[in-house]
């Protein structure tokens, strides 16, 4: 029987070998549920739920319903005990991929495409943008010369690079921030990003009651 962990390795050399320039998050919250893995590809994002053969479908319909608020694209990969039924759980533009233990070398997996994933015509623009960190969606607001809202909540933010960057674009420079998102700076990032926040902020508030 196959568990989620035994899968998640040689799922990442699959799908690196089959399409090349791809970025690898893994446990990434969205809404109420969490993504087993986010794929970042050049110009757009892909949602992978792992239902292993210990896994039941209790959740999926919740899942798939979050899944589908966030990523252009969305998989399922299945171990051999779901194969069969799987299709029935997930929508026809879900990409469906079965993995099972090799027949002919001992510890190695075979993964299978059973569906490929088509666009997803329920993203929402918003919910995607969600997964910036606020120094990223800075950096998408200096790349397009807009002005700066540093003391702007980040749903102002996001609404504002929504009416002024094309999506073709967006969702291309989307993409680059996501592979070039370096966790290990990430404290520091911010902390930085705030320290600006907050003097925007008083800045702000000094103009008001001088008028």
């Amino acid at each position: 029987m196959l568990h989620d962990r035994d899968i998640r390795e040689p799922l990442f050399d699959f799908l690196e070998e089959r399409l090349g320039k791809i970025r690898i998050l893994e446990e990434k919250t969205m809404g109420r549920s969490r993504a087993d893995i986010v794929m970042v590809l050049p110009e757009a994002l892909a949602g992978i739920e792992i239902k292993s053969d210990a896994d039941s479908y209790a959740r999926l319909a919740r899942q798939v319903a979050d899944y589908d608020r966030y990523f252009d694209f969305n998989y399922v990969v299945v171990g051999s005990t779901h194969g069969a039924h799987i299709r029935a759980h997930v929508p026809d533009y879900w990409g469906v991929i079965s993995v099972e233990e090799s027949w002919t070398e001992h510890g190695v997996l075979d993964f299978y495409v059973m569906r490929e994933a088509v666009k997803n015509p329920n993203m929402e623009p918003d919910k995607k943008l969600r997964l910036l960190w606020r120094p990223e969606l800075a950096h998408i607001q200096e790349k397009n010369g807009m002005f700066k809202y540093a003391s702007a909540s980040k749903d102002f933010v996001r609404r504002k690079i929504l009416e002024c960057v094309p999506q073709e674009l967006l969702w291309r420079q989307f993409s680059e921030e996501l592979f070039e998102r370096d966790y290990t700076a990430i404290e520091q990032t911010l902390e930085a990003y705030r320290r600006e926040y907050r003097a925007a902020a008083r800045t702000g508030k000094k103009r008001r009651r001088r008028r």
